[in-house]
């Protein structure tokens, strides 16, 4: 009797078997879709992992596959199924919270039918609008370079500085992988920037070029996944993270811009990858190359670099031998005591901005905080107002006229007076971009201001038209959270502002100031792209912090042997390896109690010096549940293997004794 093996897109351990009727065998190989029935009246798109011929005693005990998808091909191949079990493996989830993360909607939903194709020219395969320009000395060194350091080893650190022309070099290395007969990869941390690359990179691969991302409706995803299975896939896909999980059947290169973005990190829900890691996975399954791009890399990419795990490729000079921007320090702490600010703008950077339109140039303004004001505040008795779902003050929206939590989404209105002691006139503390940009435009009433947040871009084409009016000169000045930190290209900024740092600095995390120095130094380059030197107002009440300084100086050397000392003598990364072991639930008693005995069990297996916790995280409640963290520190010379394996047999342990009624628990392997 023919059986078959399948992974389900549920959160369930292992794989399920069916049994194959003989009518459907002849169209059903590992990877097809087919279609299964599953508890009393469910059925689901499952994949085939494994056809086998076996005796079946008791037949009641399997059901039978009800349909198979008419696929010309599988829809996933061998090489994704190895790299899903991979990936279940060393973030500790199932296989089949991975199936659901990589395939695009349409190919799981239990109805049979062909999704559409997009239409295109006989010949698009050979097409490309222009050729590349000419790489400048600098980057042709550096271009030459990697491929040099490809000969020794797989993966390549590209360190280059802001407005260097990394995106040169990667489209003339694109070419090289092509003219192979490869495929490329190239992976953006965000939507916006696949909307200025997509059309750079469209003029030099026409038609070969796909672009995937979320904002892609389900049935495009589905388009693209099902080309890239076909004999005429796109030659490069430009992409965020999930595009890790799109088959290739010959793929050489693997580009990963911004190398540094936490943003590549899969947050909730589960599969928790690293988009970054996941992809050196994919390129060594398939024997492609991996060139890792950034101006400020990650402490633990510039290790394997260091070390020699990686090569090291340094672009010290920028495109066209301009300055890096000039980097001045405001102490706004001594402004203020001195009542000189005009709102959260001190007077350099209100007159550097006054120049800038004088001059008809740009700017961008820079706070990691959206909203009016991250919090409200009774001036009488000090009340806050807080969600009621999570542990966590709610953030004043004024143009919404809502007070909105940033965790759960929940709105509230602005209460009239303070539940506590009466007081009628609440006041925002705090500094977000809305409130920047009401005080821009009574300061500056002729600035032609636009947002770039969170808020800004809810609608599908938001980005485009916000980005499309700044590089048209259509908006002289930016606000932004770290949207406009990442790698966006804009000709005519001359200042950037940093409105105030403190809030990066002072986050009570190992990677705040790794973090801050990325974020600042990253807004810095966003300004001075062309013909002259740009300048940044970095508005701080810490300026003697040793990272502002090193911002200053675009100090990375330094800045990186401090930190990695820090961790170093307190065991965290890249000298460890982390894992947080997050407890929720709605019983605190429960909780506490399970937290406390996981710590125990951990003790046992792992010893205590390897064990932090429990403790409440920073927000200790989201949307009712209150949470507990744990933290597992592994030394390089701890398998990863034996310890996962461990974690996954305590928690089977523990569910089993009854111990983690009514909680969940998730692991987060390498925490961002």
């Amino acid at each position: 009797m023919t059986l078959v093996d399948v992974l389900l897109p549920l959160p369930l351990e292992g794989k399920f078997t069916y049994i194959l009727p003989p009518a459907l065998a002849i169209d059903v190989r590992v990877g097809s879709r087919v279609i299964v029935p599953f508890g009393a009246k469910r059925q689901y798109t499952a994949i085939v992992t494994a056809i086998k011929e076996e005796d079946v005693d008791d037949l009641k005990k399997l059901k039978e596959v009800i349909a198979v998808h008419p696929d010309p091909a599988p829809a996933v191949t061998p090489d994704q199924l190895t790299l899903w079990t991979w990936i279940a493996d060393y973030y500790l989830c199932t296989e089949g919270d991975v199936l659901r993360a990589a395939l695009p909607a349409p190919l799981l939903h239990p109805a049979l039918r062909k999704r559409p194709r997009s239409k295109r020219k006989a010949d698009a395969q050979g097409e490309s609008t222009t050729l590349p320009p000419t790489l400048t000395p600098a980057q042709q060194q550096a271009a030459d370079a990697l491929r040099e350091a490809w000969t020794r080893r797989p993966v390549a650190l590209l360190h280059g500085v802001t407005s260097s022309g990394k995106t040169e070099i990667y489209i003339h290395l694109a070419l090289d992988a092509i003219a192979q007969g490869r495929q490329v990869l190239y992976l953006v941390p965000e939507i916006a920037l696949t909307t200025q690359l997509s059309d750079r990179l469209r003029r030099v691969f026409g038609e070969r070029l796909g672009v995937y991302h979320s904002r892609c409706t389900d049935v495009q995803r589905a388009d693209i996944w099902l080309r890239q299975l076909s004999d005429q896939p796109y030659d490069i896909i430009l992409g965020v993270r999930s595009s890790v999980f799109l088959p290739f059947q010959r793929l050489g290169l693997v580009i990963i811009d911004e190398e540094h973005e936490n943003t590549y990190k899969q947050q909730d829900p589960a599969p928790r990858y690293h988009a970054r890691d996941v992809a050196v996975v994919v390129a060594h399954h398939a024997h492609a190359r991996v060139l890792l791009g950034t101006a400020t890399p990650s402490l633990e990419s510039y290790h394997n670099a260091l070390t020699g795990k990686y090569s090291l490729v340094n672009l010290k000079e920028r495109w066209g031998a301009v300055l890096m921007p000039v980097i001045e320090i405001v102490d706004i702490r001594d402004l203020r005591r001195k009542h000189r600010m005009s709102g959260s703008f001190s007077p350099r950077l209100l007159g550097a901005l006054r120049e800038t339109l004088e001059r008809g140039e740009q700017a961008i303004l820079f706070q990691n905080r959206r909203g009016y004001a991250p919090m409200m505040e009774c001036p009488v008795c000090g009340w806050v107002p807080r969600c009621a779902k999570c542990d966590v003050s709610l953030t004043y929206h004024r143009r919404l006229g809502q007070l909105v939590c940033h965790y759960c989404g929940t709105a509230y209105r602005l209460p009239d007076a303070c539940p506590a002691c009466g007081e009628t006139h609440l006041k925002p503390l705090g500094l977000g971009t809305e409130r920047i940009e009401e005080e821009l435009h009574a300061l500056l009433p002729e600035a032609r201001t636009a947002r770039l947040d969170l808020d800004t871009t809810q609608a599908r084409d938001a980005y485009e038209h916000i980005l499309d009016d700044f590089a048209c000169h259509r908006t002289d000045i930016l606000i932004g959270t770290q949207m406009v930190s990442k790698g966006l290209d804009f000709a005519h900024v001359s200042v950037v502002g940093i409105m105030n740092a403190d809030t990066m600095l002072n986050y009570p995390d190992f990677r705040s100031h790794e973090r801050a120095y990325q974020l600042m130094a990253q807004v810095a380059g966003r300004c001075g792209r062309r013909d002259r030197q740009g300048l940044v107002i970095l508005q701080t009440k810490t300026a003697d912090m040793p990272v502002v300084a090193h911002v200053r100086h675009y100090d990375y050397p330094t800045f990186y042997t401090e930190q990695t000392d820090e961790r170093q003598l307190f065991g965290y990364p890249p000298f460890t390896r982390l894992i947080f072991i997050y407890l929720r639930g709605r019983d605190e008693r429960r909780l506490t109690d399970a937290s406390h005995l996981f710590r125990s069990r951990l003790d046992t297996l792992f010893n205590p010096t390897r064990v932090l916790g429990p403790e409440a995280p920073a927000v200790a409640r989201v949307s009712g549940l209150s949470i507990r963290k744990l933290m597992l520190k592994l030394e390089p010379s701890y398998s990863p293997s034996v310890a996962r394996s461990q974690l996954r047999q305590l928690l089977h342990d523990l569910n089993a004794e009854g111990a983690l009624s009514g909680l969940t628990i998730h692991f987060d392997a390498d925490p961002m």
